[in-house]
């Protein structure tokens, strides 16, 4: 049987021009980072800028820049004059996260064109926001060139509460949303109430629910990190849980070659007896993955350069299953062995997260400080978590059906 692979946006408007023939004689800009990538690796920037009917006027670069450069949260990437086309590259990860009145003059077409990870703090569907919303004031168009959802189409977590917007809480959704880059500016859209004139070129052949690769065309397209730290798929499954670690004290792994794929790494932590503690809890929110102990030396990150013990999460292989599996409760479930084992621990780290100073870090990651207290409160059990979660799943479902492109 012949595999026949899943084209992205990019890949079909590059193959036809009649799809591209409404951007004739307009200025067009690209949105794009280092996975930016059509199916033969080339970077989409020098595609588009190799077409002869297109006029490529600017592009933009989201955080960890256009080329994916800077390693971690709040390092900026700044503007400067791309020095192959002559154009100017601005940066919505510097002086600004919002595109100003200058740059949006510069285009009138913008082409989006990110690879996300399927988590609501994934801080490029932030920008697709703001865009979308810059694009509705000056009027000015937004293509988004759809890419997968490597996480498929599974939902988790908490709703972002009122109030708790953020860079990294783009609107009231759960942690993991199910949802591609073009269904959420659908979404966006409506969420705001925005009037722009906005178009999908959406992917052929996409199967979210698919193996092996339940979403990400696995062996049928190579992965390019879309960010420093997102390194495989394995990585893009876990994070809408592993990524609550970035507002702990507690090693996600970034200095090591696995970044985001731990539950935690703690150089005064007993990995082998928070495992236990958390079987002994909620032995089935382990389903659909395998977690082993293990150690590592950051080379540089939290506990750099200090031996820690560590669970690995690993979502791939035979111990798989992709329905059964639930990182954003595993995550939180090994908080809470931790603050059962270790009552005093200063889990909570407190500092400047995505320009926020006045709240926790934890507490804007989830939306609410709802995770925080659940895990604090000694009397509180997985079931009322479960409970809290579940409602907003499966608000969250129905409300998204509306906008899905991919049946």
């Amino acid at each position: 049987m012949t595999i026949t692979a899943p084209r992205f946006g990019i890949d079909r408007l590059l193959a036809d021009p009649a799809l591209r023939a409404p951007l004739g004689g307009r200025r067009v800009a690209l949105l794009a980072h280092p996975a930016s990538v059509t199916a033969d690796l080339t970077h989409s920037l020098d595609a588009l800028a190799a077409l002869p009917d297109l006029t490529l006027t600017a592009a933009f670069g989201p955080q960890h820049g256009i080329k994916g450069d800077k390693q971690d949260n709040m390092v900026e990437s700044p503007d400067f004059v791309d020095p192959q086309f002559g154009i100017p590259v601005f940066s919505l990860y510097g002086e600004v996260r919002r595109p100003t009145d200058a740059m949006m003059a510069s285009f009138d077409v913008l082409l989006v064109d990110l690879q996300d990870l399927g988590c609501r703090i994934y801080t490029f569907i932030t920008t697709l926001r703001y865009v979308l919303e810059a694009a509705a004031q000056h009027g000015k168009s937004v293509w988004v060139l759809d890419r997968p959802n490597p996480a498929g189409r599974p939902v988790e977590g908490l709703t972002l509460r009122a109030g708790w917007e953020s860079f990294v809480g783009a609107g009231p959704m759960p942690m993991r949303h199910g949802l591609t880059m073009g269904e959420l500016g659908r979404w966006f859209i409506d969420q705001l109430g925005l009037t722009v004139d906005y178009h999908v070129i959406t992917m052929d052949g996409w199967c979210p629910e698919s193996a092996p690769g339940f979403g990400w065309p696995l062996l049928e397209r190579s992965w390019v990190n879309p960010s420093p730290n997102a390194p495989n798929l394995g990585m893009a499954r876990a994070y809408a849980g592993t990524v609550m670690l970035e507002g702990t004290t507690l090693s996600e792994g970034r200095g090591t070659t696995r970044p985001l794929e731990f539950l935690f790494g703690a150089p005064d932590i007993d990995a082998r007896a928070v495992l236990a503690e958390m079987r002994a809890l909620a032995p089935h929110w382990f389903a659909g993955c395998r977690v082993r102990e293990c150690w590592f030396e950051p080379t540089f990150h939290k506990f750099h350069g200090r031996l820690c013990h560590a669970l690995q999460i690993h979502c791939e292989g035979p111990g798989y299953d992709h329905a059964a599996f639930k990182p954003w409760r595993l995550q939180a479930l090994a908080f809470k062995a931790i603050r059962r084992l270790y009552p005093d621990y200063p889990i909570w780290r407190d500092f400047g997260y995505e320009y926020e100073f006045d709240r926790l870090a934890i507490d804007l990651i989830n939306g609410s400080p709802l995770l925080r207290e659940w895990v604090d409160d000694p009397a509180s059990t997985p079931a009322d978590l479960d409970r809290l979660a579940g409602a907003d799943e499966a608000a969250w479902l129905a409300a998204r059906a509306p906008y899905l492109l991919y049946p």
